[in-house]
């Protein structure tokens, strides 16, 4: 998981307010800056649409309030590593291999030694994947301890809590996926963000939350 608390939990007067400008290429005075205080908005999705020097812009904006469920958190990270591409080809091989034991041994082809080693193999990899490894990981990251608030943006998003803030550019993700509970957004194969789509979003929905995501990241 990504490590918390973010770089810098600092912030400064100007850090609540958010700037959206035209293109610096215009006249000075077609520029429109328009300034939002952190505050102002409530959970939920906003477009906001104003017309300057005959240039339209629209700013999309969504803010959502969150807490960690565990028994949904372990589900989702039993999803994250039953998704693994290698993960799902050891799974396949020793599922194999234990189907090929039984069948062997039914026909006396070969001794109990080898039906053993594939029953017990078979055990393992299915209580590490799917018991150890999600509590391990659990108890190890504090974010799921936490409260959080999460802003969606144009050109980034925020996750924020009562010790600071970080965000990030979408450029950052390298795709998302959704498992029941969570969307998943993974900065590398191994660092991930989970959202959770129970989330208090206001008047705005799951849906919402999709399309912007489905917009800015690509969908594995």
């Amino acid at each position: 998981m990504t490590k918390w608390p973010p770089y810098s939990t600092s912030r400064n007067k100007k850090s609540d307010y958010y700037l959206f400008k035209t293109a610096p290429q215009e006249p000075f005075f077609m520029r429109l800056k328009l300034y939002f205080p952190h505050h102002y908005f409530d959970a939920g999705y906003w477009t906001i649409v104003g017309t300057f020097a005959r240039k339209t812009i629209q700013i999309k904006y969504m803010t959502i309030y969150f807490e960690y469920d565990k028994a949904q958190v372990i589900q989702a990270l039993r999803y994250h590593f039953i998704s693994k591409s290698e993960i799902r080809i050891m799974i396949i091989l020793v599922n194999v291999f234990a189907i090929l034991s039984i069948t062997l041994y039914a026909f006396k082809k070969i001794g109990p030694g080898p039906f053993l080693v594939g029953s017990v193999l078979w055990i393992v990899l299915m209580i590490s994947f799917w018991f150890l490894l999600p509590y391990i990981v659990y108890r190890r990251a504090v974010t799921f301890k936490h409260a959080f608030s999460m802003h969606f943006r144009d050109d980034n998003f925020e996750l924020e809590h009562e010790h600071g803030s970080r965000p990030w550019s979408y450029d950052a993700l390298m795709y998302y996926l959704e498992s029941p509970h969570f969307f998943h957004l993974y900065f590398d194969s191994r660092s991930f963000l989970l959202v959770p789509k129970n989330a208090k979003m206001g008047g705005s929905d799951v849906s919402d939350l999709r399309k912007i995501l489905s917009e800015k990241v690509k969908k594995k």
